[in-house]
């Protein structure tokens, strides 16, 4: 069986495995986390660590580890030649990862730098190595995984030429279509933000379904099983 989730946030890992639980998860099935499992809650790096330790677990970039590669510098040797390097565009960039709920994050970040720097090392690299999307067959059906949706999307244009910000910070709206012959699952947006109605629920339409249900405002991530459309909260 084929899972994904979303938007993570810190969530609490113990309470995310509960979840794995009891939606049966096993090291038969698999896992894709479509992005945004740092920032806000306290748990997110402990998230990655079990994530990357995983065989059946892949990660897609999100917009908030996006934004903690581009601030890596920060853990950097401080020198005089370093410092010299920290221009207005690297100052902006760690700006607007604080003021998204980067702190957490860098708060478990500077652990792993005083006392276990080759897992900070390690996490990084998972990180560079993680996808932007993916694609699978399950349930008779093609699923475009992604974390964001497909920012400027046209039936022809070929997946890859998608550049890093249109696949990271789309913001779908209930009217937006996307492909006759494979539906894409996202996160990024609270599906409260579409109306309501939709909060702490996955919203479908007939050529999406975004599965961000507010765990970065304190809500709960959910998991949706692709072979049948289970969903479990």
């Amino acid at each position: 069986m084929i899972y994904v989730t979303s938007d993570l946030h810190g969530y609490p890992l113990e309470k995310f495995l509960a979840l794995l639980d009891r939606a049966g998860f096993t090291e038969e099935d698999y896992l894709f986390v479509l992005g945004d499992v740092i920032d806000r809650g306290s748990d997110g790096v402990r998230l990655l660590r079990w994530m990357a330790d995983q065989p059946n677990v892949e990660l897609l970039l999100g917009n908030h580890e996006a934004m903690l590669l581009g601030c890596s510098f920060i853990f950097d040797e401080v020198t005089e030649d370093n410092l010299g390097k920290l221009d207005t565009e690297k100052l902006l960039m760690l700006q607007s990862w604080l003021r998204n709920g980067a702190a957490p994050t860098l708060n478990g970040l500077r652990g792993l730098l005083k006392n276990a720097p080759e897992v900070l090392e390690g996490i990084l690299d998972y990180l560079r190595d993680a996808p932007l999307y993916d694609t699978v067959e399950a349930g008779g059906r093609t699923w475009v995984l992604v974390h964001s949706g497909l920012e400027h999307f046209r039936p022809g244009r070929d997946l890859d030429s998608y550049t890093p910000a249109e696949l990271l910070w789309s913001r779908p709206t209930l009217d937006t279509r996307y492909f006759n012959g494979a539906t894409v699952v996202f996160g990024h947006t609270p599906t409260e933000y579409f109306a309501e109605e939709y909060r702490g629920r996955a919203l479908k339409t007939d050529t999406w379904i975004c599965i961000d249900t507010g765990a970065a405002g304190g809500g709960s991530p959910m998991l949706l099983r692709l072979d049948d459309l289970w969903e479990f909260y």
